[in-house]
């Protein structure tokens, strides 16, 4: 990872100086020409769905296949997509695609950065009317054998590593460039005592694994949540070490729904999005804590009515203000954004006896919802930035658990900077495909611009050495 600093008695330094963050601009489309997405989606039935959706000037949508086969023996768990490639003339660049099952493995991809050229569509429309897209970029790299258990989170904090977890208790921390097993993080296994029970672990044990994990945007920090666990834990990855281990008490628990019969651990976790990733938030069944860098709770999000969540995630508004809002999907079918700003929080009501409550973030927008007809969970979503000319808008790809994905369009300007004490309905629906799969997790990416000049045929070295992020050659299809 990075060199850590020592001080003359040979110990690790920790200061409470704020720590730089590397700054990685988000993939963005810029062009006011159609727009391509790369949706790839993972289900319970095992199948990995690759899904391009074409959006015109004029918001209409076409949809294309362009993988879907059985990527796994068992359901899918989680997904994760790299940086792209650095560009080369007349090559396309590549984006690495990892998934995560219950079969203990981790099945590796290299998909095509840039929009394809051509669309065909079927000559015999009754055996399918969707489109289909034919890239020989797209292919298999191989698989991962590092974990003893489900994985249950990928994430690439650059294109050079890869992070998983698994219900083993470890993060596994793995160098793209040979897929060489760098180093593994062991989470310890929780007390017996007051352990949950249920259909959380097999018969005479106790639940245990890591939920969900999120870096820092310095990569020098990292949170996790485990089951059994009502805590959460801080690792140095400069070290590789524990850094602390914050525990939620039980009137923290109660503020976000959690009674004395639920389980009481985090289930998700991410930091903020802004460059300095001054707050971080942990997830539970039906809300969501939000910490400031001191460890202190800071706020609370609860939805109305009370509904699970599902899946949480920061958004950039605006880059030059500084503003942020946290988005989360729930079972009955809403996207909600919320304001952590302070001066946006809603102070709770004092109770006689009782320690004063914590403040509730803001709810600036809803997307989705019974109002307009959707209650079916929304079992995850990505958000992605569009900016053309001055305008900056937001693509929101949602999947369904009925196997439906949605796109979204929503305006930074109009829909998420307003403030009003009403609560919006927002977004304009473009279009919705049908993948006849129980989706569980969901990615998405804008594509790069088409290459000029060259043939889909013609285009990078299918089977040569691509470029390492340390310079040097090496084959990327050599995975263990």
């Amino acid at each position: 990872m990075a060199k850590r600093k020592r001080n003359t008695n040979g110990e690790p330094v920790f200061t409470n100086a704020p720590i730089p963050a590397k700054k990685v601009k988000a993939a963005t489309s810029t062009s006011n020409g159609p727009i391509t997405i790369q949706i790839v989606a993972g289900s319970y039935d095992r199948v990995l769905h690759g899904i391009t959706a074409t959006i015109s000037s004029k918001d209409e949508v076409q949809f294309a296949d362009t993988f879907l086969f059985n990527a796994h023996a068992s359901a899918i768990r989680c997904l994760a997509i790299s940086p792209a490639s650095a560009p080369a003339p007349k090559q396309t660049q590549k984006v690495i695609l990892a998934s995560g099952s219950t079969d203990e493995r981790i099945n590796l991809y290299h998909l095509s950065a840039n929009a394809p050229s051509k669309i065909t569509v079927p000559v015999i429309p009754s055996l399918t009317s969707k489109a289909v897209v034919e890239n020989p970029q797209n292919r298999e790299l191989g698989s991962l054998l590092h974990h003893a258990s489900s994985v249950t989170a990928l994430y690439f904090p650059n294109r050079s590593k890869l992070l998983s977890s698994a219900e083993d208790n470890t993060i596994a921390v793995t160098r793209t460039r040979d897929w060489s097993l760098l180093s593994t993080i062991k989470a310890p296994n929780p007390k017996p005592v007051g352990r949950p029970s249920g259909d959380t672990a097999p018969m005479g044990t106790a639940p245990n694994g890591v939920n969900d994990f999120a870096v820092h945007p310095s990569m020098k920090l990292m949170i996790s949540v485990g089951k059994g666990e009502k805590s959460m834990r801080l690792w140095n990855l400069v070290t590789g070490k524990k850094a602390g281990v914050l525990n939620f008490d039980r009137g923290i628990l109660t503020e976000v729904g959690e009674d004395r019969h639920s389980s009481g651990e985090g289930r998700k976790v991410a930091w903020g999005s802004t460059d300095t990733g001054d707050e971080f938030c942990v997830g539970f069944e039906r809300g969501v804590l939000v910490f400031g860098m001191d460890s202190k709770p800071k706020c609370k999000v609860v939805p109305e009515p009370r509904t699970k969540i599902q899946e949480l995630c920061y958004v950039q508004v605006e880059e030059e203000d500084d503003v942020q809002l946290m988005a989360l999907s729930t079972e009955d079918g809403r996207i909600l954004f919320y304001s952590t700003k302070q001066k946006d929080l809603v102070e709770g009501k004092e109770v006689e006896g009782k320690d004063t409550p914590l403040p509730s973030a803001k709810l600036i927008a809803q997307l989705g919802g019974k109002d307009i007809g959707l209650s079916g969970r929304i079992k995850d979503f990505s958000v992605l930035t569009i900016e053309e000319g001055s305008t900056k808008d937001f693509i929101v790809v949602a999947a369904g658990s009925d196997g439906a994905l949605r796109l979204w369009r929503i305006s930074a300007s109009k829909d998420l900077a307003s403030h009003d004490e009403k609560v919006k309905q927002i977004g304009k629906l473009l279009g919705t495909c049908e993948t006849g799969n129980r989706i569980t997790c969901l990615k998405a990416f804008v594509m790069l611009p088409k290459i000029e000049g060259a043939e889909d045929d013609d285009i990078g070295d299918l089977e040569g050495l691509e470029q390492g992020e340390d310079g040097e050659e090496s084959n990327e299809s050599d995975s263990e």
